[in-house]
């Protein structure tokens, strides 16, 4: 049957259709993605009815008006989108469902490997940063690594039950920034996000360079190689992230537990040896080493300063408390609890070995002093223990870096939901990852290495400012947090000394390393943060006046609306009569616009159209317009014209149609020269004026 006869019986008939079969299709909702054709049977009045379904169940019903799309929505059709998606499958995975989120949540065996890996694996270089500090008094004073660990540990112990505090007053994830910026104001809070991100830049840099330097002290070969092993690690963990926090959290454990269980076993077995075999006194005999400088109150403190990056990742559980499973703030304090425990016994173990031994520290970092440590305790027996202990030192210092692929990416998304990074940022990925700002992350981590050669001793003095100036703001919000609450909450008093002692001492701290280490690096940091804070506030400012401005001249009513059609055509081609039918059943008022370079391509144009108008009907007022361009210029002209128009008619809708061409395969593209794709993105910037492409696609030969 013809299109005519097609659509008569579909007008008289469609309606019993429906009638008879009320589930065949329902014109009220068009999330019944079917189409119904009645057809004549070869007797009079025998009808019936054929439903056609889509091709592919991209698609699923989940109600009246509501649609889900299906993982058939995921994957291109083909062309090198099928490759790439293909590709990410095998890297990433295959994408998950939101609903599956819940699922997606850690352990607290888990989290322990995930968001404390950062905090534990400080102990690898946290002791050999004091001992570089000190020896520039002389070897007589490096005894005094102890005490000062001594008193890091306390003050770790004091930021722990401070953010134990924290963890149930903001189940939500009571990170730095939401506790400033809830408590404080918005300005101490970006203040807070700009240190911590800082801080989880250089956690990356510093734990796999740390990590690659333990490596080259086992296999000294590969001393030369270390910025690129140091950035090959990052892409690998950058990989391992973007498959989800739960597949990385499994990846992650054990590697975690061995070092654990390895660095115990090094300070037990080095505790008897040193002390009831070899009988060594706590501070052993230091290879010598003159003094450039007199013992003063300043190193001391610039010693202290050195041995807090012991105290960097402390804060990741408090902020990612929505990754935990339930009941979440349960699990978040335990996971805190013991990963204070765990840290402070491996760096005092450590900090007791190193000076029982009298390890010497280099500031190259190769050997690193856990592994000169090692080779002392692991000997007879034990000796096969060295290599495990350097290999796990590796991966622990790798996996830390996982602590800020966990919430760098999750910080970043509260900053864009609040419009102070772009709003990619919260998005989530395939894998529920926020996939955006684990890139983000690892391309900053990247460019450090390479800026500083890998060299750990070098990025340690840029570490640690940021992340006690956000210890300070988030303890000072919560001093506040519990005074506002003083009369509903029991215990208000308590909870409110607890962060205020955790806010002075942090403050304390944060001058200390500001002021000790601003020459050596410390001022980069300084100086970003803000930087940043004033790349926040433009970003918001923007986000506010797209708010204001986000209107368009076209009027809301369809009645309102008066088209003006615009149809650029190079010539009277089948593409450009495509576009002039689409334009013409838009509106009466369509203009043919034909830009010529010379006066014999301007008379053809017009020759060519004048012989096609004399098919159109009397009343139709489809006009061309040729614009000579002395130039040669093609969209200068064209893009005046459409300004000059829209200018004199304000009051119409001007619509631009184009005719685009698309190839058949990616590389034919340097073969066309893309006028459209230019005029559609200068038009893009005219407000007021509507562009329609219509594409002309161009078989392929073997289709």
């Amino acid at each position: 049957m013809d299109d005519q006869d097609s659509q008569s019986l579909k007008s008289g008939n469609d309606g019993d259709a429906t009638r008879h079969n009320p589930d065949l299709i329902d014109e009220e909702d068009p999330t019944r993605l079917v189409r119904t054709e009645v057809r004549k049977g070869s007797i009079l009045g025998n009808e019936r009815v054929r439903v056609v379904l889509p091709s592919q169940k991209a698609f699923r019903r989940v109600g009246t008006g509501m649609l889900e799309a299906t993982e058939v929505t995921q994957v291109p059709r083909k062309g090198m989108g099928r490759v790439v998606s293909n590709v990410k499958r095998f890297l990433i995975g295959v994408p998950i469902a939101s609903s599956q989120a819940e699922h997606e949540r850690l352990t607290k065996f888990k989290a322990l490997a995930v968001l404390s890996s950062d905090a534990i694996s400080s102990v690898a270089y946290a002791t050999e940063a004091i001992l570089i500090s000190l020896v520039a008094a002389g070897s007589n004073h490096l005894g005094l690594t102890l005490p000062i660990s001594f008193a890091i540990v306390g003050l770790l112990a004091i930021v722990a039950i401070s953010y134990r505090q924290t963890i149930p007053a903001y189940p939500s994830g009571g990170g730095s920034y939401i506790v400033a910026k809830d408590n404080l104001g918005t300005l101490p809070g970006l203040i807070a996000a700009a240190s911590l991100m800082i801080d989880y830049v250089l956690t990356v840099a510093v734990s796999i360079s740390a990590g690659v330097q333990n490596l080259a002290s086992l296999f000294t070969g590969l001393s030369p190689y270390v910025v690129y092993i140091d950035v090959a690690l990052v892409i690998i963990i950058t990989v391992v992230n973007l498959r989800g926090v739960r597949e990385s959290g499994s990846i992650f454990a054990i590697p975690t537990y061995i070092f654990i269980g390895s660095a115990l076993l090094l300070i037990i077995v080095g505790v008897i040896k040193s002390f009831f075999i070899q009988h060594n006194p706590i501070i052993g005999t230091f290879p010598y080493s003159p003094a450039q400088e007199s013992l003063t109150l300043f190193l001391i403190l610039k010693s202290f300063a050195a041995g807090c990056s012991a105290m960097t990742g402390v804060e990741a559980i408090s902020n990612g408390v929505p990754a935990f499973k339930k009941p979440e703030a349960r699990n978040a304090r335990a996971t805190l609890t013991w990963m204070a425990v765990i840290l402070g016994t491996l760096f005092i173990g450590i900090s007791l070995l190193g000076t029982s031994y009298g390890i010497e520290a280099y500031g190259s970092g190769i050997p690193s002093v856990t592994s000169q440590i090692a080779s002392k305790v692991f000997t007879g027996p034990l000796t096969f223990m060295f290599a495990v202990f350097q290999i796990a030192t590796l991966l622990i210092l790798t996996l830390a870096a996982n602590t800020s692929y966990a919430d760098f990416p999750r910080l970043a998304s509260l900053l864009a939901r609040d419009k102070f990074l772009p709003t990619q940022f919260s998005f989530r990925g395939d894998r529920l990852a926020f996939s955006i700002g684990i890139i983000f992350l690892a391309g900053l981590a990247i460019l450090l290495l390479v800026s500083f050669e890998g060299n750990t001793t070098q990025l340690i003095n840029l570490y640690a400012v940021g992340v006690f100036l956000s210890f300070t703001l988030s303890q000072g919000g919560m001093v506040l947090h519990w005074w506002r609450l003083r009369n509903e909450h029991k215990g208000w008093l308590r909870s409110l000394l607890l962060n205020g002692l955790g806010a002075f001492t942090t403050l304390i701290v944060t001058l200390v390393i500001a002021s000790t280490k601003f020459l050596e690096g410390a001022w980069i940091v300084v100086v970003l943060i803000p930087l940043l804070v004033l790349m926040f506030m433009a970003i918001n400012r923007h986000y506010e006046r797209v708010e204001r401005e986000k209107v368009s001249d076209i009027p809301i009513h369809p009645q309102d609306i008066h088209h003006r059609v615009i149809v650029p055509v190079a010539g009277l081609d089948r593409a450009a009569i495509q576009s002039l039918a689409y334009a013409r059943s838009i509106s009466k008022h369509v203009t043919a616009v034909h830009v010529a370079i010379d006066v014999e391509d301007a008379n053809k144009v017009r020759e060519v159209w004048e012989r096609w108008q004399r098919h159109l009907a009397e009343d139709d007022e489809t006009q061309l317009i040729i614009i000579e361009s002395p130039y040669r210029s093609l969209s200068r002209p064209l893009l005046a014209y459409i300004d000059t128009v829209h200018e004199l008619f304000p009051t119409d809708t001007v619509t631009v149609i184009l005719a685009e061409f698309v190839v058949a395969h990616w590389w034919e593209q340097i073969l066309h020269n893309q006028t459209a794709l230019r005029l559609k993105a200068s038009l893009l910037f005219r407000p007021g004026i509507v562009v329609t492409s219509v594409p002309q696609h161009l078989r392929s030969r073997s289709s």
